[in-house]
């Protein structure tokens, strides 16, 4: 069995580092601290743990046989952004006057975010689907291919995590400024509204 590891390791590190819905949830989260930063990470690595699965299976090659599947995947994602974005910049305000008002009170809530905004990014589903032809070897078994470099894909990403999370926690003495707070809150929701429009028109 001959993978294409070098290209496969190369083209998987420049998505991992190229900052997404996730990066700015996850790093939102994380500002208010770490708990808060490692749930979200969890929700958004299940998610990927999702896509992996379902790319492995076929399933994700199915729905996108399906012209129709797609669409509402695109929407639902879009739609979901959109909606956290707004919802980010309506908050801003009150945190820019009290900069705890937005510390989340359930950790089921922030990690179902990252869950849903990892399962509901058609980008995801698209990067499992391209990525991994490309690597894998034609004259081998398909499927444990696909699950080795599914599974290598999130390892990868969850290791970014490990990195993000701490580096992450210098923001919560930075962010104390209620100026700061707001401009880094508009900032957040700024960048996932930029990102649903990007998947809307893409």
């Amino acid at each position: 069995m001959h993978i294409a590891w070098g290209s496969f390791l190369l083209a998987l590190l420049v998505i991992v580092l190229v900052p997404g819905p996730d990066f700015v949830l996850v790093t939102r989260n994380a500002a208010n601290g770490a708990r808060w930063g490692w749930l979200a990470a969890a929700g958004v690595t299940c998610g990927l743990l999702l896509h992996a699965t379902a790319a492995t299976l076929g399933l994700s090659a199915l729905v996108m046989t399906v012209p129709a599947a797609l669409l509402v995947v695109k929407v639902i994602g879009v739609a979901y952004l959109g909606w956290m974005g707004l919802q980010i910049l309506r908050k801003s305000g009150a945190v820019a006057r009290a900069p705890e008002v937005d510390v989340p009170s359930s950790g089921r809530a922030v990690f179902l975010r990252g869950l849903l905004t990892d399962v509901l990014n058609p980008k995801v589903m698209l990067t499992f689907l391209t990525l991994l032809p490309q690597a894998m070897d034609p004259a081998a078994e398909p499927v444990k291919q696909a699950a080795l470099l599914s599974g290598v894909a999130v390892a990868a990403f969850a290791a970014w995590w490990l990195v993000v999370v701490p580096s992450v926690q210098w923001l919560s003495a930075f962010l104390s400024d209620p100026r700061r707070r707001k401009v880094f809150e508009r900032c957040c929701g700024g960048a996932l509204l930029a990102m649903a429009t990007a998947i809307a028109v893409g």
